[in-house]
């Protein structure tokens, strides 16, 4: 199985963080954020969902366009935050959680105490990265690692925050790229979930994403034992990966169609683990969704039965795999 080095936790505080990640768009990653954390949170756990993506997919699917317009688009966002240090008056990240309404009354029918808050996204964060570059590197080897640390351990550093040990779980929706944005969400997560469609392109980019997770954690760590006398030592980082789910699947007889499952095992043969549990493909119920802010493990449609019976044997896989 592909793992990479066990290592302390990222932050001081002591929640999981997974981040959400493929190189490939249109995976139904952002879909399989919010569900995984919609069921979480219906289950009873606290459940805190991050979006990096500047296509703010996660934050328009639970909070309506004019919302986020009026209350939200200036300064309660993600993108405020990252260029909070540019002004130099961090925010704390801690500022920018909201509970997204639809979901919360949805919630309260569990009656579990779960909930289910957001970091909301902008779409201005694409500019972010060109931004985080600037802070790279520097005259000496020491300034160099310096700042490379200091940059890359934003978002662990943000987290570590007492206000974030109520949660039970950070679920990240990362950017479909490996820019710095991302890479501050790998090294402050603990693992990483890797959404594919069972198609060629979607496929051949895991082992590219598994080599660009392992060249990072080396070149972090690399930087992080570089310490001089008397400066603090940053922990060596290594998020393991829970493994790769496949969604958008067609089915037929109970398994994913003939087409599928040649790229289905050709991951497997890259050694990484592959979820026994996916999500199949509903174009009417998952694009729909979001128009209502609620995710569609939690809809009260009878006729969705089938899928949300798979999407909440997911979700005990994951739980089983990420050890909540």
């Amino acid at each position: 199985m592909w793992r990479m080095p066990a290592r302390p936790k990222p932050t001081g505080v002591n929640v999981p963080v997974v981040s959400v990640i493929n190189y490939k768009g249109g995976v139904g990653k952002t879909t399989l954020t919010a569900n995984l954390g919609a069921e979480l949170a219906w289950r009873g756990r606290r459940v805190l969902l991050m979006d990096l993506d500047a296509q703010s997919s996660l934050t328009f699917s639970l909070v309506k366009p004019d919302d986020w317009r009026t209350r939200l688009a200036t300064d309660k966002t993600i993108l405020k935050w990252y260029e909070s240090f540019r002004q130099g008056d961090p925010v704390p990240l801690k500022d920018l959680v909201l509970t997204p309404s639809s979901v919360g009354t949805r919630l309260a029918l569990a009656k579990s105490g779960g909930q289910l808050d957001l970091i909301p996204s902008h779409l201005g964060l694409i500019n972010v990265d060109l931004e985080l570059a600037t802070e790279l590197g520097g005259a000496s080897m020491k300034q160099a690692k310096h700042n490379y640390i200091r940059v890359h351990r934003r978002l662990a550093d943000g987290l570590d925050d007492p206000h974030f040990s109520q949660y039970d779980v950070v679920l990240i929706d990362c950017p479909p790229n490996f820019n710095v944005v991302t890479k501050t969400a790998i090294v402050a997560s603990d693992h990483v979930l890797i959404p594919a469609k069972a198609d060629y392109l979607s496929t051949l980019g895991i082992d590219y994403l598994l080599r660009s997770l392992n060249e990072l954690v080396s070149d972090y760590n690399e930087f992080a034992s570089l310490e001089s006398p008397g400066e603090t030592a940053s922990p060596p980082i290594g998020p393991q990966i829970l493994g790769v789910v496949f969604t958008m699947l067609q089915i037929y007889g109970g398994r994913p169609i003939s087409a599928l499952r040649p790229y289905i095992a050709q991951t497997k043969r890259l050694g990484v683990t592959v979820f026994d549990s996916h999500m199949r493909e509903n174009k009417t119920l998952f694009s729909d969704a979001p128009a209502y802010g609620v995710p569609v493990v939690l809809d009260g449609n009878s006729g969705a039965q089938h899928i949300v019976d798979e999407l909440e044997a997911l979700v005990t896989e994951f739980e089983n795999r990420a050890g909540l």
